[in-house]
């Protein structure tokens, strides 16, 4: 089967961005803050961070970060490039604001020391900001420089309480902003889609700032390699822009044009100043200014397309070269060798590539919940003939036929797909997870009490013993998951039972049936120790009790009464066993034939 034709989506997505008024009226709100930061402040003074509310924005109602001095890439370089890993919160009264962000998956990670004792000295006010507009839709959050960085974490705080299912988010939206954390912090924040998609980064190839912690070839081994990007990223030059939904695919942009040093980046960019439309208020050079080339952009860029004569190219490989020549344009065309402006493309095509297969792969349970509803359908359709026959637990484990084996098909696609539901929500943060499975949670249950006893009767069937020491885990934590939900009071109407349940309740009911037969068998031989025979008789009694449990809670199905069911069957060699003048709760239940009025 031939694969699907792909092209970048990059050039798409860059001008749907870039000719709207999200990224020019997030750059005002950033510019405005700049302007009223007082001129005379002293650019070697301690980084402080400054924010504002814009509610009357056409676009909703910004928050703006920026710091005051404008951060330069000396303070990043020297003092403020460490990476904070969340194993040493001990150590630190910083880290813990941000613990929730650790998944089952990546539960350590870690984030630029700097941006998180910058956060944390203004957590106050920020608590007070988050409580304010926390709730607040459109919701644009915004930051220059390291102000992106706490931009960034602003956001992640916001979405910690934003439910899942609420897709209506906030944004945020950085301009020329450091990477903020390393492969734990990407890899925990991918694996919810949700978050992802609420980080768009701006940065110029121009700019020092979002290049400072790239790893290049030549210093890999450096701290500033475990910094890794996520989210969207648009990388802007004078001459075009390319836009990555793919991270590292920016960050292979941005290690390619890289090709100074450090060194080279901080002589040349050492007085780093915000570019401002009126005279500058501080000496030095200026920053890349973001407000004139999205001004430039808005309306269209033209692109050249004559470096593709030549070349043979797939349509994915012709859309990333059209897309980054632009941005490599004054760099590293001339610095790279085609060889390697080719191994760029391959490499950024493999990227995409691997994104498009995650997608496609993505287990989406609301997709397969009409063609799962389709295999219950004939599940629930076999227990209900199969009444005339013992019932439905016996009827599976005895008879050979072609409805039994339609029926194991359906069991096995129903099981490898809760199997992949459980894992995907125990894998996800624990209140991800919750919102994650709790619409389909009572689907959940109904599964795992039709089609577990048929599990359990194929187990017996092959002739093994204790079924419930080798269970599987997604019975177990389907089981654990809506008790929890029911010991919360969610269980919407519950109310004390008055007549018998069409399926037990405990799905493993046939399991316990199954083992006091085993009980009474090795007891009618008479070849267990006087020990054993104590310990067997002391199992059944406890079997009476949870049958008995069951049956005044109306928890259990009239199908285990049937006359030729496995439960009959082990109630006539107990009772044999026991013989006629032993009494208990479920001896008179059964003798007196109270069960038929159960029933």
């Amino acid at each position: 089967m031939n694969k699907p034709t792909m092209f970048s989506s990059g050039v798409e997505l860059g001008n749907l961005l870039l000719s709207s008024d999200l990224l020019h009226h997030s750059w005002d709100a950033i510019d405005k803050l700049y302007r009223e930061t007082p001129p005379n402040h002293d650019p070697t003074s301690p980084l402080s961070i400054k924010y504002e509310v814009h509610q009357n924005s056409p676009i909703g109602t910004i928050i703006s970060f920026v710091s005051s001095p404008p951060c330069t890439p000396q303070y990043l370089q020297t003092e403020g490039r460490d990476l904070l890993a969340s194993s040493d919160a001990l150590a630190t009264e910083n880290f813990p604001l941000f613990q929730f962000v650790g998944t089952k998956v990546n539960p350590t990670f870690s984030l630029h020391r700097a941006a998180v004792t910058l956060f944390s000295s203004l957590q106050d006010q920020l608590s007070l900001l988050k409580t304010q507009y926390e709730k607040t839709r459109p919701l644009i959050v915004t930051g220059h420089s390291i102000g992106g960085s706490i931009a960034t974490l602003f956001t992640l705080w916001l979405l910690k309480t934003v439910p899942p299912t609420d897709r209506k988010r906030p944004l945020c939206i950085t301009f020329g902003c450091p990477l903020i954390g390393d492969t734990g912090l990407q890899q925990a924040i991918s694996e919810r889609p949700t978050w992802n998609s609420c980080f768009l980064h701006v940065a110029s190839y121009k700019d020092p700032i979002p290049k400072l912690f790239v790893s290049s070839p030549q210093n890999e081994s450096s701290i500033e390699s475990g910094y890794k990007p996520f989210g969207t990223f648009l990388l802007c030059s004078e001459s075009g822009f390319a836009c990555f939904e793919e991270p590292e695919s920016a960050l292979d942009m941005m290690v390619a044009t890289s090709s100074d040093g450090v060194g080279e980046i901080l002589e040349k960019f050492g007085k780093i100043q915000i570019c401002y439309k009126d005279p500058i208020p501080h000496e030095g050079a200026q920053m890349f200014c973001y407000g004139e080339i999205l001004e430039k952009y808005k309306h269209g860029v033209c692109r050249g397309v004559s470096q593709l004569e030549g070349k043979d190219f797939t349509p994915l490989q012709m859309g990333i070269f059209i897309q980054i020549a632009p941005i490599n344009v004054e760099t590293t065309q001339r610095r790279l060798e085609n060889g390697d402006i080719n191994s760029l493309i391959t490499k950024i095509e493999r990227r995409t590539q691997d994104l498009a297969a995650r997608k496609r792969n993505v287990f989406n349970p609301d997709k397969k919940l009409n063609e799962m509803k389709i295999n219950m359908a004939y599940v629930e359709w076999y227990k209900k003939v199969s009444v005339p026959r013992g019932g439905y637990y016996d009827s599976f484990r005895n008879e050979r036929s072609k409805r039994r084996e339609e029926i194991v098909k359906r069991k096995t696609i129903l099981t490898q797909y809760w199997v992949k539901m459980v894992k995907e929500a125990e894998k996800r943060p624990q209140k991800e997870g919750k919102f994650f499975l709790i619409r389909c949670l009572y689907g959940g249950n109904n599964y795992r009490r039709i089609v577990e006893p048929l599990d359990i009767a194929e187990f017996y069937k092959k002739g093994k013993k204790d079924y419930l020491a080798q269970r599987s885990d997604h019975y177990k934590l389907l089981e654990k998951w809506m008790e929890d939900e029911k010991s919360e009071g969610n269980q919407a109407n519950a109310k004390e039972r008055n007549r018998a349940c069409s399926l037990t309740e405990d799905s493993c009911f046939w399991a316990y049936v199954e083992e006091a037969m085993i009980s009474c068998e090795s007891l009618k031989n008479g070849e267990t120790s006087p020990e054993l025979k104590e310990s067997f008789g002391a199992d059944l009694v406890k079997f009476e009790d949870y049958v008995m449990d069951l049956v005044r809670k109306y928890a259990v199905s009239t199908e285990i009464f049937l006359k030729q069911s496995s439960f009959m069957e082990w109630w006539k060699d107990y009772k044999e066993i026991k013989g006629a003048s032993y009494r208990s709760s479920l001896a008179d239940f059964m003798s007196n034939c109270k069960y038929k009025q159960y029933a």
